[in-house]
Order: structure tokens, then C-alpha cells, then sequence
């Protein structure tokens, strides 16, 4: 009964802290070009990307529910529609990335795709997360992913990479694009991070999870990159790079060796978290 009270105030604490964290990852900015048919339509820390087509546009992560209008904001800047969405996918079902794919679907009336092992949480509104505990606008998927699968519309194909650990179907997604005459390929990480609070160590509510992650670095290092992309802005230094986003420069966004650091980087910072928690076990 006491771990079950420690619990809840642990679940507790989580929601508080991801609901004060909602006014500041949720700022609008202007959506700009990547490359190619790739566009930034996110708020200043929730990354949300469009991709066009000839047979209509795939939204990738429609964060908060708060966010949504943001994104319309950013996708008719760009003189595009939000009903010519057809596609949804998200990075993971947390509600920065998945509480807005209600109110996403509605309005743009796109079919919602979600990997397997995530689809229980975006159809029970995020009440069965084995670490949050977290509630937004339940929405049936329309189609299950699983490992592998592709993603095509108007000449554009994305893979789903499961990249397990953060969620259990944690996704992410690759493409190819042509961009000046060269092709160039597109990694957008769902994320490898292990948050405060995530129990890698005896995790009776999900017993596989550091074998996930060691899964998912596999995985990330497995992965052609040239344009590097991620569910949050800060994984890929999204502020400096647009700083340096000129027309007539190079394209900032293209950094094979930023992936490189970042995936080794991150995974350090998984197995340090690893060690702690057996040696604190023992």
C-alpha cells in the first residue's frame, strides 16, 4: 500500500510538472522550409514538421491539444491548407507529441497511423503510461504500424523505425529527398531519453525497458543520416541552426556529424543511468 501511495505522488508530481511545462514548450514561431518538401510547422520547443505532396501533406506530431491552432497558424503561412493533411503520425504517445491528434484528426479529417506498441495509450488518452499516468482526448487509430512498415503519399515513402524505452512504441522516422539536385537522407529521432523518474532497473510496469533502449541505440547507429530532425527542437540545436539558415548558404540542417554526437552522447547518459541504478540496487 505505501509504494502505491509513494507511486501516486510520483505519477502526481509528473503531471504537475508536465502541465507547467505545456505555456513554455508551447510559443509560437514561424514555420520555415528544412529542405526540400519538409517544413517546420511547430511551436518554439515541440517539433512538428509537414511534409507536402502533390496528393496532399503528412503532420508529423500534433503536440498539445493547445498546440494545434499554432500548427494550422504555421501550415496556412505557408499557404497551405490543414484539410490537405491526409496523413497524422507522432514520435511517441506523451502528450506533447499525441494530446493534440483529436482535435488534429477533426479538423483536418487525415487518417491517424501509430505504432503497435503505442496505440493503447493514443486511444486511452495516455491513462495507461507505464511512467505518467497522463489524460488528453482519446482518438481511434486508423491504421497500426509495426517495425518496418512505410508510410506513402504523392511520392514520398517514410519508415517507421520502432526505437523502443522512452515509449514502448516510441517511433523514428526516415525518409529520402532530392534537394538541389542531391539526395539526402532524412532521420527524425522520436527520442532516446531516459526522464527523471523512469525506472530502467526492475520495472515491474515494463520489464523489457533497458533492453529497449539498448535496442534503440542500435538502431539510431544503424541509420543513414544527412539531415538531422527529432521530436524536439533541442535534440538537433534547432535555435543556432535557424540562426544560420540563409538563403543563399549552406543548409544548417544538414549534419551527419550532430547525429553522430548526439546518438553516442545520449546513449552515455543511458548506460551512466543504467550503472546508478544497479549499483543503487546492490
Amino acid at each position: 500500500m505505501r509504494l502505491r501511495r509513494i507511486a501516486g505522488l510520483c505519477f502526481a508530481f509528473a503531471a504537475l510538472v508536465f502541465a507547467d511545462y505545456t505555456p513554455k514548450w508551447n510559443r509560437p514561431i514561424p514555420p520555415y522550409r528544412v529542405i526540400s518538401n519538409i517544413y517546420y510547422v511547430g511551436t518554439n520547443y515541440l517539433a512538428s514538421f509537414l511534409i507536402t505532396t502533390p496528393q496532399g501533406d503528412i503532420l508529423i506530431n500534433p503536440d498539445y491539444e493547445q498546440s494545434v491552432p499554432l500548427i494550422r497558424s504555421n501550415v496556412e503561412k505557408l499557404g497551405a491548407h490543414f484539410t490537405d493533411i491526409r496523413i497524422i503520425l507522432i514520435s511517441h504517445a506523451h502528450d506533447d507529441h499525441a494530446a493534440g491528434c483529436a482535435l488534429a484528426k477533426k479538423l483536418s479529417g487525415a487518417k491517424l497511423m501509430v505504432m503497435d506498441a503505442d496505440v493503447a495509450e493514443v486511444e486511452n488518452g495516455g491513462a495507461g503510461d507505464f511512467a505518467y499516468r497522463q489524460h488528453w482526448t482519446p482518438v481511434k487509430v486508423d491504421r497500426v504500424l509495426h517495425d518496418g512498415d512505410t508510410v506513402s503519399l504523392g511520392g514520398i515513402v517514410l519508415t517507421a523505425h520502432l526505437t523502443p524505452g522512452h515509449t514502448k512504441g516510441c517511433t523514428t522516422w526516415t525518409t529520402e529527398v532530392r534537394d538541389s539536385g542531391r539526395e539526402y537522407h532524412v532521420v527524425i529521432v522520436g527520442s532516446p531519453n531516459v526522464n527523471p523518474g523512469y525506472k530502467l532497473v526492475n520495472n515491474q510496469e515494463y520489464p523489457e525497458i533497458a533492453a529497449d533502449y539498448e535496442r534503440t541505440f542500435r538502431v539510431l547507429k544503424s541509420l543513414p543520416c544527412d539531415v538531422f530532425l527529432g521530436a524536439h527542437g533541442a535534440y538537433y540545436n534547432m535555435e543556432d541552426k535557424l540562426k544560420n539558415l540563409k538563403p543563399d548558404g549552406p543548409n544548417p540542417f544538414i549534419d551527419p556529424e550532430g547525429y553522430r554526437a548526439y546518438v553516442d552522447e545520449r546513449e552515455q547518459v543511458f548506460r551512466s543511468e543504467l550503472a546508478r541504478q544497479h549499483h543503487r540496487r546492490h
